[in-house]
C-alpha cells in the first residue's frame, strides 16, 4: 500500500476542493497525434473523426452496435478448466485471469450473440482484445465452437470478429489444439451449406490467422489492421531484409488477393447484410421509388 498517494493525497485534495480527473477523458490518435475527448470517440465507433484512424473497439460495444437496436441473445461462457497447466512466469497466470476478468468484465476472450443485422438474422463472434490480448484459450475455443453449433441450428450465418494475439502461451497445447478444432467447426458450418464471413480487426495474429481467421467465404477488413502470421519486425530480422511500406496492412493484404474488401467500420453492418442476403439467395430490400419533374415520354 502507498501511503501517500492512498491516504496523503485524497486528504489534501479534499481540504483544498480538487477533484479527481479521470486519465482517460482524452485519447491520442496514434497517428496524427490529435487528441479527442473519449465520448465524441466512442459515438464515432473508436473511429478518430479526423484522421479516421481505426482504434481498437471494446467487444461489448462493437456487437451492440452491429445488432439492429443493440438487441441479441447473448451466448454463454461455457465452462472449462482453469489454469490446467500450474502455469507461472513473472505472474501466475491464475493472477492474470483474474486482473482480465476485474478489467474486462467477461469471463474470457469471447463475446458471442444471436441476432439479426439489418433484418438478416446471424451469429456473431468477436474477439475481446483487452483481455489478454485476444489470446485463444481452451474457453475461446469452446466458445466458438458452441457458437457454430448454434448457427448450424439456427441455420443461420455466423460473422467473426477476430482481434487476437495468437494462441494463449499459458496453456501451451491445450491452446494450439484450438486451431484443428475451430477449423472442424468451420467446416461443419459450410457443410450445412451456411455462410461463413470474417471481418479481420486490428491485430489478427499468431494461431488464429492460421486457423479460422483465415477460412472464411469472404473476408471483410476494417482500414489499417494489423493481419500476419509473425510480426513484420520478426521477419525481419529472420530474413535480414526491409520488408515494403504498409506490409501486412488490411490494404496491402487486399492488393495482394488476401482480404477481399477494406471496410470502413460505419460501413460494416450494411455490407453484412448486403453480402448474406445474396449468399442466403434473399431478396433485397425494395428500392424507393424515385420521382421526376417531368413526365418520361412513351417510346413510340
Amino acid at each position: 500500500m502507498n501511503w501517500i498517494t492512498n491516504y496523503v493525497r485524497p486528504k489534501i485534495n479534499s481540504m483544498l476542493g480538487r477533484r479527481e480527473v479521470p486519465e482517460n477523458l482524452w485519447i491520442k490518435c496514434p497517428e496524427t497525434g490529435e487528441m479527442v475527448f473519449h465520448s465524441d470517440l466512442e459515438n464515432n465507433k473508436w473511429v478518430i473523426p479526423a484522421s479516421g484512424y481505426h482504434m481498437k473497439m471494446p467487444a461489448k460495444a462493437r456487437i451492440r452496435d452491429l445488432f439492429d437496436g443493440g438487441v441479441y441473445e447473448a451466448l454463454s461462457q461455457p465452462k472449462v478448466a482453469q489454469d490446467p497447466l500450474k502455469f507461472r512466469d513473472s505472474k501466475k497466470y491464475a493472477d492474470r485471469l483474474r486482473d482480465s476478468r476485474a478489467k474486462t468484465e467477461l469471463e474470457d476472450t469471447i463475446v458471442a450473440g444471436v441476432g439479426h443485422v439489418q433484418g438478416v438474422k446471424l451469429v456473431a463472434v468477436i474477439h475481446e482484445f483487452a483481455f489478454m490480448g485476444g489470446s485463444l484459450g481452451i474457453a475461446a475455443g469452446e466458445a466458438i465452437i458452441k457458437a457454430f453449433e448454434r448457427a448450424i441450428a439456427e441455420r443461420c450465418p455466423l460473422v467473426m470478429f477476430p482481434a487476437s494475439g495468437g494462441a494463449r502461451m499459458q496453456e501451451g497445447i491445450l491452446s494450439l489444439m484450438q486451431l484443428p478444432r475451430t477449423t472442424v467447426a468451420v467446416e461443419m458450418l459450410k457443410e450445412a451449406g451456411l455462410p461463413y464471413i470474417v471481418v479481420l480487426t486490428n491485430p489478427t495474429t499468431g494461431g488464429v490467422t492460421a486457423s479460422y481467421a483465415m477460412l472464411g467465404d469472404l473476408h471483410l477488413a476494417e482500414p489499417g489492421a494489423e493481419i500476419c502470421f509473425a510480426g513484420k519486425r520478426v521477419i525481419e530480422q529472420t530474413i535480414r531484409e526491409k520488408l515494403p511500406e504498409g506490409f501486412q496492412t488490411s490494404e496491402y493484404l487486399m492488393e495482394h488477393g488476401m482480404v477481399d474488401m477494406v471496410v470502413k467500420r460505419h460501413d460494416i453492418a450494411p455490407t453484412l447484410a448486403r453480402v448474406l442476403k445474396i449468399l442466403m439467395k434473399e431478396p433485397p430490400a425494395p428500392m424507393l421509388a424515385v420521382e421526376h419533374d417531368a413526365p418520361v415520354a412513351e417510346p413510340a
